[in-house]
């Protein structure tokens, strides 16, 4: 204000209000044309929130995996009445008691605890 004086200040004002409407106007014709080739994407709000928040994208992105895989898995279920088990496992084999050690390690294992 003090540089440009009284006089120059509403004139200086009206540019800059017209340059800013300016480019306002270009900034929206470019988001149209952009949205018209990818209709898919985020709006500008969100995407300025995704650029402050990366991993509130990751979050949202990992949500997306877990519900299409929740979906293809229905998808994928037989269409019988009757529920479908999973096949059974043979139990699992109790593990072998730990050999007892000796203080003298020298010694071979003894053959009977095996």
């Amino acid at each position: 204000m003090i540089l440009m004086g009284p006089d120059k200040l509403p004139e200086v004002a009206h540019k800059l209000g017209a340059g800013w409407r300016t480019l306002k106007k270009l900034q929206e014709r470019v988001e149209a044309e952009v949205r018209e080739a990818i209709p898919d994407l985020p709006s500008t709000g969100d995407i300025a929130r995704i650029a402050r928040s990366p991993v509130n994208l990751l979050n949202q992105l990992a949500d997306r995996v877990d519900a299409k895989e929740a979906a293809e898995t229905v998808d994928a279920a037989p269409t019988n009445e009757e529920p479908v088990e999973p096949p059974l496992l043979a139990s699992p084999r109790p593990l072998p008691p730990p050999q007892a050690r000796t203080e003298d390690s020298a010694l071979p294992p003894d053959p009977s605890l095996n």
